[in-house]
């Protein structure tokens, strides 16, 4: 699964036509549903009320169908069906198409105006901080670069030894190890070490891990991304006595590596490290609410829309679930709020300033109404200055 990047939704922000379409459906990544074919059921229901739309435009039937044909042709693509994730996005306009598979929920909804839908991708990218994984599965050891939704294995090999008998000529066989009955929090098996890791074998295991920590170290010097060990308690407990990396997580994820795959071991490192990229989150609505009152914060689509178009929106918090239409005049910064999507030349006012202000650099938080700075207002931005 190929997750949509900040570079996808530029060129798709980038795109005015006069239809441009867009689609959102919840999917299922198994199970009853899918063989029910419930999901392109959706699609279909969806595909109907955009033709239907195009029609009341004024479209003839020959232009629809051609403008929708890669749409129609999924829904009658079942192994499309079994490959998907949580949600379906398609973007549709004359001479371009773009599906993308994600691993968030959407809610059923199409749009048509003279520019794509985006808003709904934003979670993506909120809260999506990079970390990294470091996996010390004996003599199988790992680095990957993650975010919430990826990862990807950085090739160490050439930097670290490749066993433990390589590097101290001492065997750490499986057998120093015994299992433990009972289960972690997470559902896993843990391991410990039959003896403790003192003396002798301590300083083998130890200079081992130096090795691993040396190795990987030029890699990181310029990185301030947190680093989650994956591995048993007592090579953790040795592994932070030799560590140089500031920014090490003070616990381990501990798994049994033998049932647990590394597609469980991401969503369970995420699990661990989530509240401290919602850190973030927090910071801004704590610093939102500072700064109310000093010309550094908004609410309200009219002064919000021109500031996200300059730039000059740090941060912008959107009520989930909700919208703003109208007409906007960049000319003059005219903005003149509608009660639908159905008057002429409307758009979706909050879907432009929000994606003026991610790719100006600025973040974009979707909340529910009551997690709103201002719950007042359906739209709050935090400014730069």
């Amino acid at each position: 699964m190929t997750l949509i990047t900040k570079k996808d939704i530029v060129e798709l922000h980038d795109i005015h036509q006069e239809n441009c379409i867009s689609i959102f459906i919840p999917t299922h990544r198994a199970g009853e549903k899918v063989l029910q074919q419930e999901d392109a059921l959706m699609l279909k229901n969806q595909l109907k009320e955009v033709k239907s739309k195009l029609s009341a435009k004024g479209l003839q039937n020959v232009v629809i169908t051609d403008m929708v044909a890669p749409v129609q042709q999924l829904i009658d693509d079942s192994s499309f069906w079994r490959e998907q994730s949580d949600g379906l996005a398609i973007f549709i306009a004359e001479g371009f198409t773009r599906i993308y598979t994600l691993p968030i929920y959407f809610k059923e909804f199409n749009y048509i105006s003279n520019s794509f839908y985006l808003k709904p991708l934003m979670p993506i990218f909120a809260g999506d901080g990079d970390f990294y994984l470091l996996m010390l599965e004996r003599s199988n050891v790992k680095l990957y670069a993650c975010t919430h939704y990826s990862f990807t294995e950085i090739k160490i090999d050439d930097l670290i030894p490749e066993t433990k008998q390589d590097r101290v000529g001492y065997d750490y066989e499986q057998k120093n190890l015994q299992f433990r009955t009972g289960q972690g929090a997470s559902g896993h098996a843990l391991y410990h070490g039959q003896e403790a890791a003192t003396g002798k074998r301590k300083n083998e295991i130890k200079k081992y891990l130096r090795a691993i920590n040396d190795g990987i170290a030029p890699l990181l010097r310029e990185e301030k991304r947190p680093m989650l060990i994956v591995g048993q308690r007592p090579n953790f407990d040795i592994y932070k006595e030799v560590n140089t990396y500031p920014n090490l997580l003070e616990e381990s994820l501990q798994v049994d590596f033998n049932n647990t795959t590394v597609f469980d071991v991401h969503e369970l490192a995420w699990e661990r490290i989530a509240p401290i990229f919602d850190q973030t989150r927090k910071d801004k609505i704590a610093l939102f609410l500072k700064e109310e009152g000093t010309g550094k914060t908004a609410i309200g689509i009219v002064k919000i829309l021109p500031a996200a178009i300059n730039g000059k929106v740090d941060t912008l918090f959107c009520e989930n679930k909700a919208d703003i239409f109208g007409n906007y005049k960049e000319e003059n910064n005219l903005i003149v709020v509608t009660q639908s999507e159905e008057s002429e030349n409307t758009i979706s006012l909050m879907n432009l300033a929000a994606i003026e202000t991610f790719v100006n650099g600025g973040e974009v938080y979707l909340l529910d109404k009551e997690e709103m700075p201002n719950p007042n207002s359906r739209i709050n931005a935090l400014f730069r200055y």
